[in-house]
C-alpha cells in the first residue's frame, strides 16, 4: 500500500510540475553544468562561478540556488523559467545531453571523510557510526543511487569529456593549489573574461573562511542544510589529505584496491604503493 500511495503522489506531483527535475530537466545547448561526484567540492566552485560573474552581489547560502540552482531542488518548470543561458549544479552520471561541463574530481579517499561526516550532519548514520562499517557501503556506491560509485561517477564523465572544448575535467586539490589559475580556466568554458583581479576578487569572496561563516548565518535557510545537524558543518576543512589522519590503513587499502589503477590516473598517489617501498605492505 505506500509503494502504490508513493507512486500516485509522484504521479499527482509530475502532473503539477512538482517533481525534482533531476535526469528529467530539459537541457538546453547553451546550459553550463557544474558536476561532481557529492562532497567534492561542487559547492565551492559555484561560489566561485557566481562571485566571478556578478563580485558586487556575492554568493551567500541564502541566494546560492536563485543564481546557480541545483537540479534537485526545482522542478523542470521552475527552471525552464530561469534567464539563459543557465548555470546548474548536477550530480548525474555521464549524460550527452550537457555539452558544456565543469566536472571536478576529488580524491576518493578524502571524499569518503567528507561523505561520513556529512552523513552524520544528515543523520543517514548515527553518530560514532563505526568507519570499518562506512567505508566498504561507500565503495560500493550504497548513499546515492542516482550517482553509483565514485569511479563509476568519475569514469562516466572523464572518459567522455576530458578532451571536449566546451568542458573542463578538473581535480579539487589543483582548485586548491592554485584558485585562480583553475578559475581562469573555468572562465574560459562560461565565455567570461577572466580578468585578474575579478578572478582574484572571486577567490577572496569564496575563501573557505568565509563560506564557514555564510554557512552560520544561513545554515538554518539553506534547503541542503535545513533540519541537519547544526552541531556538524558543511564546510568541513576545506583541504586535501585528511584521509591519512582519519582512515586506517586497512580502510584506505579497501579504496585503493577497489579504484587504485583509475586514481593513478588521475594523478593520486596510492597508501599501498609508499607502503610497499617502505616494506610495510604486509602490516
Amino acid at each position: 500500500m505506500p509503494m502504490i500511495w508513493n507512486r500516485l503522489r509522484y504521479g499527482i506531483r509530475a502532473l503539477l510540475g512538482k517533481n525534482p527535475a533531476g535526469r528529467r530537466l530539459t537541457v538546453f545547448p547553451d546550459d553550463v553544468f557544474i558536476v561532481s561526484y557529492p562532497r567534492s567540492g561542487n559547492t565551492w566552485i559555484r561560489f566561485l562561478v557566481g562571485n566571478l560573474l556578478d563580485p558586487d552581489n556575492p554568493i551567500t547560502f541564502a541566494n546560492v540556488e536563485s543564481r546557480v540552482p541545483e537540479i534537485y531542488f526545482f522542478s523542470d518548470q521552475q527552471l525552464l523559467a530561469r534567464a539563459r543561458p543557465r548555470i546548474l549544479k548536477s550530480h548525474e552520471y555521464f549524460d550527452p545531453r550537457y555539452k558544456r561541463t565543469i566536472y571536478v574530481v576529488r580524491d576518493p579517499r578524502d571524499v569518503a571523510v567528507s561523505l561520513y561526516y556529512y552523513s552524520m550532519k544528515r543523520k543517514t548514520i548515527p553518530q560514532g557510526y563505526a568507519l570499518e562499517e562506512f567505508i566498504p557501503r561507500f565503495v560500493a556506491g550504497e548513499f546515492f543511487d542516482y550517482c553509483g560509485s565514485w569511479e563509476e561517477h568519475v569514469l562516466s564523465w572523464h572518459a567522455t569529456r576530458k578532451s571536449h572544448a566546451e568542458s573542463l575535467f578538473l581535480r579539487y586539490e589543483d582548485l586548491l593549489a592554485n584558485p585562480e589559475q583553475e578559475l581562469a580556466r573555468i572562465a574560459g568554458v562560461l565565455h567570461a573574461d577572466g580578468v585578474p583581479g575579478q578572478v582574484a576578487r572571486a577567490v577572496e569572496l569564496s575563501s573557505a573562511a568565509r563560506m564557514r561563516n555564510l554557512e552560520e548565518k544561513h545554515s538554518s535557510e539553506w534547503r541542503l542544510t535545513r533540519g541537519t545537524r547544526q552541531d556538524i558543518a558543511f564546510v568541513r576543512q576545506a583541504k586535501s589529505g585528511g584521509w591519512r589522519s582519519e582512515l586506517s590503513a586497512p580502510l584506505v587499502r579497501t579504496i585503493e584496491q577497489a579504484w587504485g589503477a583509475t586514481m593513478k590516473n588521475l594523478g593520486y598517489e596510492l597508501l599501498v604503493d609508499e607502503m610497499a617501498i617502505s616494506g610495510k605492505a604486509e602490516d
